[in-house]
């Protein structure tokens, strides 16, 4: 099928709920992209960061096709090997104790706040359930956590929202203490901002807040959904922050293109949740399980030490460029943020694809670049060049 085939059937038959790009991409090898025209591009999007193993990977897909010729599911009440493996592997890289699988970033954020509440609930009962976010933070479109997203224009529309959620100025600790209490239970928030603008937290604020949490006994929640599995150059961003969380949930990158997500809890939580408390009819499914396996063996420390370096590699290539368009720079690993000035941020995304570079936004003025975390220098000159091409 053509784009316009495609495009016509989309509106007809689905519901309008993306600001869909005029593209339509039919296949992919590495960082690279192909739409249904022939046309080529530099995919600096990978999904919004959960193709971390780019495309077309043969190990990738054969560990799916090798485990749906075996077992495709089988419910929770049974054990299979893959999601057991994974947990595993994902507990001895962490420093964690153990594992919950879901199926995207918004289900692991609620099962991360359900964790905090019941813990709170078991120690000190009713009446100790708010967890405080940061002001800017984005952590899904459920609605509980469309509420614990820190940005006004997500709270309208579908009322009533969950409530038990106040919001702090990032980086500011005395923000955070002003919005304290005798009813707070948890401290959540993403290390990297990411749909908020690429924005870091400072590295001191976030180890404040560590020490905050142990003091008070709030339960000290890291949404990694977007910054975990490799993206900035560790396995979690939080081991480059020196802390370690009570819970920290992860998704998008783990299963390199299937759908997943989970969490996971420190040793002091690892009970919380009894059989029944929680629970996901495809959590730990055994093909995305396997998928995620095949990720989880390439974060090797060899890989992501390629991550930082190639990071740096497309910053400074960005601020070679000396652009009048860039405002600012920042980000960790491949997780680029890139501050856009005397165009908005979309019509810069626009004018890049049309050149053939994939990029994102984020924020009121963000470029966001999220590459396939397997992506060649090769593969990034060609983005810088376009880049080059349009911003000069």
């Amino acid at each position: 099928m053509n784009f316009e085939q495609i495009k016509s059937l989309d509106n007809q038959y689905v519901l309008q709920t993306y600001g869909r790009n005029s593209v339509a991409i039919d296949h992919g090898k590495g960082a690279t992209l192909w739409d249904t025209e022939g046309k080529e591009y530099i995919d600096f999007t990978s999904g919004i960061g959960v193709c971390s193993l780019g495309y077309a990977n043969e190990q990738w897909a054969k560990a799916i096709y090798d485990q749906a010729m075996k077992l495709g599911h089988i419910s929770n009440l049974f054990y299979t090997e893959p999601y057991a493996v994974l947990a595993s592997k994902l507990v001895s890289a962490s420093g964690m104790a153990a594992a919950f699988f879901g199926n995207s970033g918004a289900e692991a954020n609620e099962g991360m706040i359900k964790t905090a509440r019941k813990y709170s609930y078991d120690k000190y009962g009713q009446g100790r359930a708010t967890i405080i976010t940061l002001k800017n933070s984005f952590h899904g479109r459920t609605i509980t956590t469309l509420k614990a997203t820190g940005q006004d224009h997500f709270h309208e529309f579908f009322f009533p929202f969950t409530e038990g959620f106040r919001y702090a100025d990032a980086n500011d600790m005395d923000s955070l203490l002003a919005q304290s209490g005798d009813d707070v239970c948890a401290v959540m928030m993403e290390l990297i901002q990411g749909e908020g603008g690429v924005n870091p937290l400072q590295k001191d604020y976030v180890q404040a807040v560590a020490k905050l949490c142990a003091e008070k006994d709030w339960l000290l929640l890291i949404d990694e959904v977007q910054t975990g599995i490799g993206r900035t150059g560790s396995l979690f961003a939080f081991q480059q922050f020196d802390i370690q969380p009570d819970v920290v949930t992860f998704a998008k990158g783990i299963a390199g293109g299937l759908p997943f997500g989970g969490f996971l809890t420190n040793e002091k939580c690892r009970n919380v949740l009894k059989a029944g408390d929680h629970g996901s009819t495809f959590g730990g499914n055994p093909m995305a399980a396997s998928a995620a396996n095949v990720v989880m063996d390439a974060m090797t420390p060899a890989f992501l030490q390629e991550v930082k370096e190639k990071g740096e590699y497309l910053r400074a290539g960005i601020a070679a460029l000396n652009s009048p368009y860039v405002s600012g720079i920042r980000g960790m690993g491949l997780m680029v943020g890139v501050g856009v000035q005397g165009m908005t941020h979309k019509e810069l995304k626009d004018k890049l694809m049309a050149e053939g570079l994939l990029a994102l936004t984020a924020g009121k003025d963000t470029l966001r670049l999220l590459p396939p975390l397997v992506i060649t220098k090769e593969e990034i000159d060609k983005g810088l060049a376009v880049m080059a091409k349009v911003m000069k």
